[in-house]
């Protein structure tokens, strides 16, 4: 397969944030000019990614249920597709480096980029973890020294229709039994629903997951966090499905995105994100 950080004809411009405040200085536009030359896409700051950021380090005016909480023993964190490694920055600056540790992974080619960017964070190491691999999650596995997984950071990651599978096989590989129970949180900003949505079709058989919630004041109603904003975002906050841990993966992409193997051999979906797409912003209120 092609290099899925150089598509053909791409042509994509920096991002900036909607509040400069909120996110990391050193991630600005003339660094993502020279990162999108050398690495693509991976050089990109993508719009989930500040969305992610308030979330992670809300203002003082946002109240978010459920809020992000590092525990309060060991944190082991690795986020997935992490680019420019913005995120990861983000989240460093909220751990204990002699306790926590943060697993920044992406493309081997992508990994000297993290490595200039987050090579001042003690708390972050970098690993290569291409989505679908198995023995790079093999040799992950071997760096957490038999401490479990307490969280999985995703932003920006479902776009391409034919890394789909390879990143579900990825989180599926991550939160079985010999990962423990980790936490999901995934940012998502929508672009082409009927490319993304079999993603979350496929998803959602194995793992429950609820839209992050948000108020602003004491006395105002709960909305869905990225409801407010122009192009349609979501925060979930995920777990993997008990039952699903008895499964069998399918070796085939195409079988795993169909539902098959899930609790049965017959092809199936859940209908966790559409239902949400239909639910108005007085249903997702309390």
């Amino acid at each position: 397969m092609s290099d899925p950080n150089f598509p053909v004809a791409l042509d994509i411009r920096p991002s900036v944030p909607s509040n400069d405040d909120s996110n990391p200085r050193d991630f600005d536009l003339t660094f993502q000019e020279d990162a999108i030359r050398d690495f693509g896409i991976a050089g990109r700051v993508w719009e989930a990614a500040y969305v992610l950021n308030t979330y992670i380090k809300p203002p003082r005016n946002l109240v978010f249920d459920p809020p992000f909480t590092p525990f309060d023993g060991p944190n082991r964190i690795v986020e997935l597709g992490s680019g420019t490694g913005m995120n990861a920055a983000m989240v460093a600056g909220l751990l204990d480096p002699s306790r926590d540790i943060l697993f920044a992974t992406d493309l081997p080619e992508v990994c000297p980029l993290l490595e200039r960017n987050l090579r001042s964070h003690k708390s972050i190491h970098i690993q290569p973890l291409a989505w679908g691999n198995s023995q790079h999650a093999i040799n992950l596995q071997s760096k957490l020294n038999n401490e479990p997984l307490t969280h999985i950071l995703c932003s920006d990651l479902v776009y391409f229709p034919q890394l789909l599978a390879p990143l579900l096989r990825s989180l599926i590989h991550l939160t079985s039994s010999t990962f423990g129970d980790p936490q999901l949180i995934l940012s998502y900003r929508i672009r082409s629903l009927a490319k993304e949505t079999p993603f979350w079709a496929a998803f959602g058989l194995w793992f429950d997951f609820t839209p992050v919630l948000v108020q602003t004041h004491t006395d105002t109603p709960w909305e869905r966090f990225g409801a407010e904003l122009p192009d349609p975002t979501f925060v979930f906050v995920a777990h993997r499905r008990q039952e699903s841990r008895d499964w069998t993966v399918p070796l085939s992409d195409t079988d795993l995105m169909s539902g098959l193997l899930a609790a049965n051999s017959l092809p199936k979906t859940d209908d966790t994100f559409e239902t949400l797409l239909f639910m108005s912003l007085d249903e997702l209120t309390y």
